[in-house]
């Protein structure tokens, strides 16, 4: 294939598809492709999460450029940024065989100047790379309705749409490159706000001896609704803290938030509440556990009340 070769799509035929990350939230996504039409090579560092995408009929690649070399459109969810800088800037990365016209979207949640180094490494080989940070959890993954926030060029944007509006319900571009992070930042103060809000709040109610289910009943369609509540609740009353959401992987998105804000000179005092909380819950031992797990913080009594509030 020459290096000039533009990946653009025929109307009327479905994008070829490289994807890369098959976790709790990308081995869903794909599906839902795959279970569209598309024809998909798929990537993933554990093999074995790959299986069940390879009997519906997606391809093996064995490494993020195998994944993308013959591909339109090329999709990463990963957990960190450290992977996602393997993933596109590694020997063996996307980067290193993208070609005209092809879109790369990641769907991981990193720092928004990475997101913005991407598209510029893109953008010098004549390829548009999209950040579309993701929100739903495992249920909107599966369900196939995530909200997407997309930062990056427009047009890209309109071109990959078709592909974004078969995983999520709210595909919405924030603005160019970064703006994507940086919407998925606004979502993951409020996540973290209210999942802690929601265990403090259901710790209370157990501890009054109140019949916590009837409580979640009455609290779950007034004004203190949230998507935490409504998903989660129901969860941290059956006892179940198996994951959703890591954890390990809100705390790195509250570093980020951090990181941001701070580079922004920007004061989020909440933030460093929920952080230091969920970063008690995961020295603790529960980085696996789904985010609502930091209900059990209350109930061990390890939560910590003196966290000091920055000045």
């Amino acid at each position: 294939m020459s290096h000039h070769e533009v990946h653009e799509v025929h109307p009327g035929t479905l994008a070829r598809i490289g994807w890369i990350g098959t976790g709790v939230m990308g081995a869903p996504m794909a599906g839902h492709l795959l279970s569209a039409g598309h024809p998909i090579a798929v990537h993933t560092r554990s093999g074995e999460k790959a299986q069940t995408l390879i009997d519906s009929g997606a391809t093996w690649a064995a490494t993020p450029a195998q994944a993308a070399q013959r591909a339109n459109i090329v999709c990463t969810n990963v957990g960190s940024p450290a992977e996602v800088e393997e993933v596109y800037f590694g020997r063996e990365g996307v980067l290193s065989v993208v070609t005209a016209g092809q879109i790369l979207i990641d769907f991981s949640t990193t720092k928004p100047a990475l997101s913005r180094r991407i598209a510029a490494a893109a953008s010098a080989k004549g390829a548009h790379a999209l950040d579309a940070p993701v929100s739903g959890g495992d249920i909107g993954a599966r369900n196939a309705t995530l909200s997407i926030m997309v930062g990056g060029d427009a047009e890209a944007f309109a071109r990959a749409t078709p592909v974004l509006e078969k995983l999520g319900k709210i595909v919405l571009r924030q603005g160019e490159a970064g703006a994507g992070q940086r919407t998925k930042i606004v979502n993951q103060v409020l996540v973290a706000a209210n999942t802690l809000a929601m265990c403090e709040a259901l710790h209370f109610a157990a501890q009054a001896g109140l019949d916590v289910r009837q409580v979640h009943a009455a609290v779950s369609g007034g004004a203190a609704a949230s998507w935490a509540l409504t998903n989660l609740g129901s969860r941290v009353l059956d006892g179940n803290f198996d994951t959703g959401f890591f954890a390990e992987h809100l705390v790195k998105d509250l570093r980020i938030a951090q990181e941001e804000a701070e580079e922004l000179g920007v004061s989020l005092p909440l933030l460093q509440r929920c952080l230091a909380q969920f970063e008690r819950f995961v020295a603790a031992g529960h980085g696996r556990r789904g985010t609502h797990g930091v209900y059990l913080l209350y109930r061990d009594q390890l939560v910590d009340p003196t966290v000091p509030v920055p000045s």
